[in-house]
């Protein structure tokens, strides 16, 4: 894989065991600055983008497998097992990269998702708030946007209020969207590849298959939001065949955005498993 190839990575921190986080979809590493802050102390703390996000390179299509393969090379060059957190999308990302490369891994962390297939929604239920996010919705407002015409950041914010009710959400996807040079030569831009990602949506919604016999037989530490309809009682069964050694933690008070809706419980949990799997 050419240097044009690799995902872009940020890394807090010079020294401990390494810890890697993978975000979700719409998003990019800078949304676990909060959280690698308080880790960078006595661990090296990398941040990826993943493919059509934030700054990494953008690809033909959209693919759990392929995102798996290409956070694996970003991996392996590490010389050293990471402990591997995503969420979301980003996790099931970690998911298909544990069951196919285990080698790479001291131990896995996964964020409000589970290794099955959603509804169009996003989420499992019919409740109209980030939990039954309109993905399709989300990106069919990003794309209409008229970037040429656009004179603000805040004249953006409005332009999606209709679709993107949720101030928090709409500060969420509007990070995509950055502006090159200054003044009247300053034109506006999504980092997010739009197209490919409406196009692909449906393979988001899935998990792919993995191959036959494999499992994940590391430590997992699995966290879900209370309030998300992302992990029912129903997923445990799967995730307990793919991933034997895996505890769940529920997070009071914290929907699908676990992370950042109770970041000190979200660091606190997370240096706990740490400190275990680092002995």
């Amino acid at each position: 894989m050419s240097e044009d190839e690799r995902l872009a990575a940020r890394t807090l921190g010079d020294s401990g065991p390494r810890v890697v986080f993978v975000h979700g979809l719409f998003g990019q590493g800078r949304n676990w600055t909060t959280i690698a802050k308080g880790l960078a102390g006595d661990h090296r703390v990398t941040l990826l983008d993943l493919p059509n996000h934030g700054h990494s390179p953008w690809t033909e299509r959209v693919d759990y497998v392929d995102m798996a393969g290409m956070v694996a090379v970003e991996l392996a060059s590490y010389g050293e097992p990471v402990t591997l957190v995503g969420h979301s999308m980003g996790g099931k990302v970690a998911l298909q990269l544990a069951l196919r490369s285990p080698d790479l891994l001291r131990a896995l962390v996964v964020v409000d998702v589970a290794p099955t297939e959603y509804p169009v929604s996003g989420g499992r239920t019919d409740d109209p708030d980030e939990e039954g996010a309109p993905f399709a919705a989300f990106i069919a407002a990003m794309r209409a946007l008229d970037l040429d015409a656009l004179e603000s950041r805040e004249d953006a914010d409005a332009a999606l209020r209709t679709a993107v009710p949720s101030r928090m959400v709409r500060s969420f996807l509007l990070q995509s969207l950055v502006r090159d040079g200054v003044g009247a030569d300053g034109g506006w831009r999504w980092r997010l590849n739009l197209e490919v990602l409406e196009r692909d949506l449906e393979a988001l919604r899935g998990f792919p298959e993995p191959p036959p016999g494999a499992r994940y037989d590391g430590p997992v530490l699995w966290i879900a939001g209370a309030n998300s309809h992302y992990v029912l009682p129903e997923d445990r069964d799967r995730m307990d065949r793919l991933c034997p050694g895996t505890r769940l933690v529920r997070v009071k008070n914290a929907g699908h955005w676990v992370h950042s809706e109770q970041p000190e419980v979200f660091l606190e949990t997370l240096r706990r498993f740490l400190e275990h799997v680092e002995r």
